[in-house]
């Protein structure tokens, strides 16, 4: 099981300390903490698009976490941005941006 960052400061933290690569479709920053579960959080903005297509792209990565959170290194904070080329994209496509990404971060096990 995964945690969520929830407080603007926790976002502020991993912004500040964390290490930032992109793909087409996402930023991420990954941050080191002591230990215990790894944590997310997301970000999409109205670039994107309304609050429907806001809400699917949240849906999907998500779910995408959620398939492969067992694969990466625990005791992490990770924030997702999504970018505008996200929009309309299937699960398979996300899937393979964030593991792309999580391999750039060298968190996959």
């Amino acid at each position: 099981m995964f945690g969520r960052l929830k407080k603007n400061s926790e976002f502020q933290d991993v912004y500040k300390s964390g290490k930032s690569k992109a793909n087409r479709y996402f930023v991420m920053y990954v941050m080191e903490r002591e230990s215990g579960p790894n944590r997310y959080g997301f970000s999409v903005s109205k670039k994107i698009g309304n609050s429907v297509v806001r809400h699917r792209t949240v849906r999907l990565l998500r779910e995408s976490i959620r398939k492969n959170d067992e694969f990466l290194r625990s005791g992490k904070d990770i924030v997702v941005i999504a970018r505008v080329p996200v929009k309309g994209k299937s699960l398979k496509e996300v899937d393979c941006a964030i593991l792309h990404l999580c391999k750039l971060h060298g968190v996959l096990k």
